[in-house]
């Protein structure tokens, strides 16, 4: 009985011994989920727009905004109007009449700037100074019955009135003449800035829309359909427009010392200047970049 009791024993300590030589089996890392990543919209022409926002010419107008006009090529209501052009490495605004915004009869694709991204209620001075640059050519436009190309406007720089200016002059929205209008016309860029049809006006009637009027400005250079260059640079009493840096027209006098008055948003696209059926215009920018 002995002999067999410690047969037993040492066939349990044998065991023991070998499963405390044994190596352990390794603990398997945590099984890692596969990384999936999702593929942005490819700027295909380098241009920021986490600043701005685009108006369509369809709804009551269309807006989209900051984050979402950032994925434009996979946003199914931007596609017919603003879209890549890989060919020729463009951000191309294609627009028809059709709805408007606010005191105007024209549609667009255009951009609005936003300071801060998804809202409008941040502008910028004169005092504070803001420069756009833009390359980028009018690639196709319809025709008027006479055989003229109709226009489009390709820049701005608008004015807004601040709620306080808005409720003093008794105006329903905070909407101000824009203070520079560049406009495509049949081949030529002219560019139009607001005057003041009275210099002596007083700080209240000069926010009023009918207190200033348009002074237009051609250039020499004819750029017909090819890519041009525009520059739009503003600061306190001071304007100044170039073309393609051959031409450049440069004002400081009281009509832009009192437009300090307002506040201000960059603009960049096509604002088509027609209702005609049937009428379209097509601007491919390349380049588009805003400093303050």
């Amino acid at each position: 009985m002995m002999t067999e009791f410690f047969s037993k024993v040492f066939a349990l300590l044998f065991l023991a011994l070998v499963a405390a030589c044994s190596p352990e089996e390794p603990t398997p890392p945590p099984r890692e989920e596969p990384v999936i990543e999702v593929e942005p919209t490819v700027n295909i022409a380098d241009i920021d727009l986490s600043n701005w926002k685009v108006t369509l010419p369809i709804g009551n107008p269309t807006e989209v905004e900051p984050p979402q006009i950032l994925d434009y090529s996979n946003v199914e209501v931007l596609k017919p109007y603003m879209f890549d052009d890989l060919d020729e490495e463009a951000l191309v605004f294609y627009t028809t009449p059709g709805s408007t915004t606010t005191n105007t009869s024209y549609s667009r694709t255009e951009l609005r700037e936003q300071m801060v991204p998804g809202s409008n209620r941040t502008n910028w001075t004169f005092a504070q100074g803001g420069k756009m640059t833009g390359r980028l050519r009018l690639s196709n436009i319809s025709t008027k019955t006479n055989g003229e190309e109709h226009r489009t406007i390709v820049m701005q720089i608008h004015g807004r009135l601040t709620d306080a200016q808005r409720d003093l002059i008794g105006a329903s929205d905070n909407n101000a003449p824009p203070v520079v209008k560049i406009y495509w016309d049949e081949g030529q860029i002219d560019f139009r800035r607001k005057i003041l049809k009275d210099t002596t006006i007083n700080d209240v009637d000069i926010l009023k829309k009918d207190a200033w009027k348009d002074e237009s400005h051609i250039f020499d250079e004819f750029v017909g359909n090819e890519p041009f260059d525009l520059l739009i640079e503003a600061k306190d009493g001071y304007l100044k427009v170039s073309l393609n840096a051959s031409q450049e027209f440069i004002f400081e006098d009281i009509h832009m010392k009192r437009w300090g008055i307002f506040e201000n948003y960059f603009k960049a696209g096509n604002y088509l200047q027609t209702t005609d059926e049937g009428s379209f215009a097509e601007v491919k920018y390349f380049e588009l970049d805003v400093q303050h």
